[in-house]
């Protein structure tokens, strides 16, 4: 590639020696000149492409109402709040029920289905002191449901053995007689 001297040259422009460096930094200055107006160019052309894509997005949007679509936005929330009311309610649901098959299960029912359905559990599940009050539900049934539940009470009605061997109070006797031995000589 030629340098400006070489061009001027053979154009016939001679520049003295004792101004080549004056020309120099003037063509130097006008070369930033040209370099920025490329950059700025560069960057004008930049931007429209840029505005010519907004455009071309903002156009998707003509013809679009929107308070339609901030009706769907209020729709939307309404419809996320109340599957957030409903898991929260799952929730309190699954807690009351943990907290009362525990109170059951503590309480030796022998079935925990029938002890249920004589509970007012809508009642219980509304209640402030929940624990406390579904011992007391449960006591309350248990006193008038006694069949219900697991008795603790020994037996009332014990059982003496019977055939202890022909009358004598001595069990190994009555062993000996069933085994055929003859009885032990004390």
């Amino acid at each position: 590639m030629k340098n400006i001297h070489e061009i001027l040259k053979e154009l016939g422009i001679e520049i003295p020696a004792d101004k080549k460096a004056d020309f120099d930094a003037a063509v130097n200055e006008n070369y930033k000149t040209v370099a920025e107006a490329d950059k700025l160019r560069t960057a004008r052309d930049t931007y429209k492409t840029q505005l010519d894509d907004v455009n071309g997005k903002l156009e998707a949007f003509e013809g679009v109402d929107v308070n339609a679509l901030k009706g769907e936005i209020a729709k939307l929330q309404n419809d996320l709040a109340a599957k957030d009311t409903e898991y929260q309610q799952k929730l309190a649901d699954m807690e009351f029920d943990t907290d009362l098959e525990t109170a059951i299960s503590a309480s030796g029912a022998k079935n925990a289905k029938a002890v249920r359905a004589l509970l007012d559990i809508d009642a219980l599940k509304t209640s402030k002191n929940r624990k406390d009050d579904i011992k007391a539900a449960l006591d309350k049934t248990k006193t008038d449901n006694d069949y219900l539940f697991k008795s603790d009470e020994p037996i009332m009605n014990p059982t003496a053995p019977t055939n202890t061997g022909g009358g004598t109070s001595d069990p190994l006797a009555a062993m000996r007689a069933a085994m055929g031995l003859p009885a032990k000589n004390n």
